[in-house]
């Protein structure tokens, strides 16, 4: 195989996904020279099989679910969806699955671009494998990133390669409803693929190995959502799980997947949304004293703790601190930060909340569920907060009481939770589960990270009518109780 030149940068990242381009971009606007290597598409699992084509699949879902229990509207949203036209808005969401704008974005930044398999090869070292068949040796002054990110973990299930199970990437790109589809899972992917190809006309059976829905959050949210795909006619059931699965008619047939319980299901197509799994496996992690495969630990700089010098940073979902693309590109601008200053010589300000220290992942990741209801939510739950011996009070309310949410869905079905640090007198955790409570996230999030005192919340009048009177609802009920 060639091997050309060895080509020195001030940093090399590894993995062209948001969290890759966000790292190389706070580089290389610090003055450092940056290097991009990316195998596949450039803008990475998000763009292409994840946060954009999903969003596209479940907006037309749930804007119709709204617009049916709306005076003058529901008549309108009788008919069923036009499959067609929701499949090609998601390709146009995913440009068609090419990355020419990305790569113009990339190279307007600044940002060398080398597409090809990256693998470390020792100290602040690169090799990468090209599609022409050459290998480009890479040497960094800095820093090495890697932001390889994550892919679909499946169960360890016979027959895996004849029976050609959907993962997310699959759920997201396919090019037409199955019409038997079972989902295992019942996390987020799990829940929104249900949500999407149910309303998409397919039949939907979701298996959850757990007695409820998106067990990580406020039991009320799985709780609400299990009741809506009910309704929509989902076949939702607990506690159960697959032990085999194999297609028929010498693997292009239906699927025959046998439960825990001994029940035999068919479908023409399963969807296993069971966890992630790091992009680690052949990116070199042996040349550096790391196994292959493994998560790759950081301290809150972003820096890998068990390789010296600090060289090595993990950045996104590769290092498992929170697996969200969000949460990905608010560590890439840490981590930026943090190279730029050691390349310049200064010292780390890593204090809580400081410039060089990624205090969100532990204090206010926020994330949202794109269901019927929405969940969003940040912080602490009532349960990590009982487990991790935190003092709170938690404070409920229904959000259907209020005005704004009538006005925004009659018959609106929701609930919102707040915890309240008893010493500090802060909100440290919000839940908000129904209709259009995504847009509410944004304002928790920055209560919890400002450590807003609840006294001065009161001050923060929400307008009328709109669902964030949920606010001073909550206030109202915590003073009053």
């Amino acid at each position: 195989m060639p091997t050309r030149n060895t080509h020195t940068y001030d940093v090399i990242v590894i993995g062209a996904g948001p969290v890759g381009e966000n790292v190389a971009d706070r580089t290389t606007a610090a003055g450092l020279s940056t290097v991009l290597v990316e195998s596949e598409l450039a803008g990475g699992e998000c763009s292409y099989w994840a946060c954009e084509p999903s969003k596209a699949l479940l907006r037309p879902v749930l804007l119709r679910a709204d617009a049916a229990h709306v005076p003058g509207l529901a008549a309108a949203v009788e008919k069923p969806l036009d499959v067609d036209a929701v499949l090609a808005h998601r390709d146009r969401m995913s440009a068609d699955w090419k990355d020419d704008g990305q790569i113009e974005w990339i190279k307007s930044a600044g940002i060398e671009f080398l597409r090809g398999h990256g693998r470390l090869a020792g100290e602040r070292e690169v090799s990468v494998s090209t599609p022409e068949g050459d290998t480009v040796r890479l040497r960094a002054r800095h820093a090495v990133a890697v932001c390889t990110g994550s892919g679909a973990a499946l169960p360890p299930l016979p027959g895996m390669a004849e029976l050609r199970p959907w993962t997310s990437r699959e759920a997201t790109s396919a090019q037409r409803p199955p019409h038997r589809l079972v989902v295992v899972g019942g996390g987020v992917v799990g829940v929104e693929m249900a949500t999407a190809w149910q309303a998409l006309g397919s039949r939907v059976t979701l298996l959850a190995r757990e007695g409820t829905l998106l067990p990580k959050l406020e039991p009320f949210a799985g709780e609400l959502v299990t009741d809506r795909l009910r309704e929509a006619g989902a076949d939702v059931r607990f506690d159960v799980s697959v032990v085999a699965a194999r297609r028929v008619g010498n693997g292009a047939g239906e699927i025959r997947v046998t439960l825990s319980d001994g029940e035999v299901l068919t479908a023409d197509e399963i969807l296993f949304a069971t966890g992630r799994t790091p992009r680690s496996q052949d990116i070199g992690l042996d040349t550096v004293g790391l196994r292959p495969g493994d998560w790759l630990a950081t301290d809150d700089s972003l820096t890998v703790t068990a390789v010296p010098g600090n060289w090595l940073y993990a950045v996104g979902d590769v290092n498992r601190r929170a697996l969200f693309t969000h949460q990905g590109k608010y560590q890439a601008r840490v981590a930026g930060a943090v190279i730029a200053a050691r390349a310049r010589g200064e010292r780390l300000d890593t204090g809580r909340w400081a410039p060089h220290n990624s205090t969100a992942d532990i204090e206010a990741v926020p994330g949202v569920v794109f269901t019927d209801p929405e969940i969003a939510s940040v912080g602490l739950t009532a349960r990590e907060a009982e487990r991790t011996g935190r003092d709170v009070e938690v404070v409920d309310y229904d959000i259907g009481r209020l005005a704004g949410a009538v006005q925004y869905r009659p018959g609106y079905r929701g609930r919102a939770r707040i915890l309240i640090d008893r010493d500090r007198q802060v909100v440290v955790g919000a839940t908000f589960a129904g209709p259009g409570v995504a847009e509410l996230l944004y304002s928790a999030t920055v209560a919890i990270t400002a450590e807003v005192p609840v006294e001065r919340l009161w001050h923060a009048v929400p307008a009328f009518p709109t669902i964030s009177e949920v606010w001073l609802r909550l206030l109202e009920t915590r003073r009053d109780s």
